[in-house]
């Protein structure tokens, strides 16, 4: 998926949205705001977050480590490196 990063972002956020237990509608996410602490987010959830978020831009989720997981704590933190990886 040749995608920029405003198509990517929108993807993150849909896929945030989806994942957590209490509805946030995608456009109020803080970008810097902890995906965990301010968010609620699960290892679980962070988990199914990044596999549709990584299906929705194409982006291989082998193509990150476990420390470039454990690195994403922000929404501009997923973003960012899914923006890179399709970068390529």
């Amino acid at each position: 998926m040749s995608a920029d990063l405003s198509t990517i972002d929108d993807a993150v956020r849909d896929n945030l949205s989806r994942v957590l237990s209490k509805p946030v509608d995608p456009a109020d996410f803080d970008p810097d705001r902890d995906l965990a602490d301010g968010y609620g987010l699960t290892s679980m959830q962070k988990v199914m977050f990044l596999m549709s978020a990584c299906d929705d831009t194409g982006v291989a989720l082998e193509t990150f480590t476990e420390p470039d997981v454990a690195a994403m704590k922000t929404l501009r933190d997923v973003t960012d490196a899914l923006a890179g990886a399709v970068a390529g």
